[in-house]
């Protein structure tokens, strides 16, 4: 039977179930880790959200509807992501996975509707949202999180065949281009990147052929070059950023003026409130470019700072990882880590001039209610397992019974294919 990628990660599950002699490790010394990995994860995203709130009161002061509100939009989403969060945190993930068509259905017909003229919000040329008056939800963002959730469970389920090519590669790899078709035709052609970048990923870490991901990691590729030459706004964006200086007042004016931002900050920054940027010479400054205002404003050491913080929430989600009961789960946590820490990315390189312009939030500080509660529900899932996993690694260490070395309520019945890490 092939073996999961994954399995070198967290081989520490099976010495830590041992002893040096092969035997059991005694049932009275529980798992008592020093350091609880979704705890520091959830601290850093207070903080991020904390920062991001005071960052769009400064950002926004130039608006004519003023800075409280957008600020007090950006605190009644933090109020719904919260509840959001304590939700997902205390929801029964087996019991969802008994859904999980019912989700897919219902976020393919979402992603569909999005599209038809009168339902889908267009902005921009882009036809992205679902809403009612100022209420308004981009499906693209649970999409990713459906995607997640869906891909996890059917490779979990057909872990021993992930060798195969139809079963264990084309199989999910349908179910990765459907959502990401969709959403090239809003057109969002980097949300559909992502997804089909955490998509490849995620079959990488399930242990699909190497041969396989890369033959069709090289065929999306060819097929984005064939949209974007065949598109001539996003082509001249991209040739425009070849070349920023040249093309400072039209393509990338808004590359060029977070630049300058940049610029302007330095080290210590101008002082919170003092910047210039968000006074209509930086457009979206409070949602796509919001950095930039964080480097004007703060400095150097402020920027770096974020930097660091999604560095250690990537490294405090590895530590999580480790832990992970059997593959869905691992999958699945691991997804909602790629979610964060690639779109968080993809941010910081666009707005620093490392990729083309694409707009895409900044995960807990950018303003925006969808991103909010994307990012929530990860969050959610992240305190949800750390929840559960110990309770499952203790079961399994008591009795196999519970099938697969997992508890009860953690296992599937081997008909399905599915075992523990």
């Amino acid at each position: 039977m092939p073996r999961a990628h994954s399995k070198d990660i967290i081989d520490a599950l099976d010495a830590a179930a041992q002893s040096p002699r092969g035997a059991r490790r005694p049932a009275s010394r529980p798992h008592s880790p020093s350091l609880n990995p979704a705890a520091l994860i959830v601290v850093c995203a207070v903080a991020l959200t904390i920062l991001g709130l005071t960052i769009l009161f400064s950002a926004s002061v130039g608006f004519a509807r003023g800075p409280y509100y957008y600020l007090g939009k950006q605190c009644i989403g933090v109020a719904l992501a919260v509840g959001v969060c304590l939700v997902t945190s205390r929801i029964n993930l087996d019991w969802l996975r008994r859904h999980v068509w019912v989700l897919a259905v219902g976020l393919a017909v979402l992603l569909v509707l999005v599209l038809i003229p009168g339902l889908g919000i267009e902005v921009n040329g882009s036809r992205r949202w679902l809403g009612v008056g100022s209420l308004r939800l981009q499906v693209s963002e649970f999409a990713k999180f459906g995607l997640v959730f869906c891909l996890a469970h059917y490779l979990a389920i057909n872990q021993v065949r992930i060798g195969e090519f139809k079963r264990g590669f084309l199989i999910p790899i349908v179910i990765v281009l459907i959502p990401a078709g969709l959403i090239v035709l809003e057109p969002d052609y980097g949300t559909s990147a992502l997804v089909v970048a955490v998509g490849l990923l995620l079959l990488f870490l399930a242990g699909a052929k190497w041969r396989y991901i890369l033959t069709t990691g090289g065929a999306v590729l060819a097929a984005f070059a064939l949209l974007v030459i065949n598109n001539p706004n996003r082509l001249y964006r991209l040739v425009s950023f070849l070349d920023v200086e040249a093309n400072k007042q039209e393509g990338t004016y808004q590359l060029y003026q977070a630049l300058a931002a940049f610029a302007a900050g330095g080290v210590e920054g101008v002082g919170l409130g003092q910047g210039r940027q968000q006074l209509h010479y930086l457009p979206e400054a409070h949602t796509d470019f919001i950095l930039a205002v964080v480097a004007e404003e703060l400095g150097l050491w402020a920027t770096m700072g974020i930097v660091t913080i999604y560095a250690v929430i990537f490294i405090a989600g590895l530590m999580h990882l480790r832990r992970a009961p059997n593959l869905f789960q691992f999958l699945l946590v691991a997804g909602c880590l790629l979610l964060i820490c690639l779109q968080a990315i993809i941010n910081l390189g666009v707005v620093t001039g490392l990729f083309p312009t694409k707009g895409m939030s900044l995960p807990f500080i950018s303003a925006g209610l969808s991103n909010l509660l994307l990012m929530a529900l990860l969050v959610g899932v992240m305190i949800n397992t750390q929840r559960a996993w110990p309770r499952a690694a203790l079961a399994g260490q008591r009795s196999r019974r519970g099938g697969l070395g997992m508890p009860r309520s953690v296992a599937l019945s081997p008909a399905q294919g599915e075992e523990p890490l």
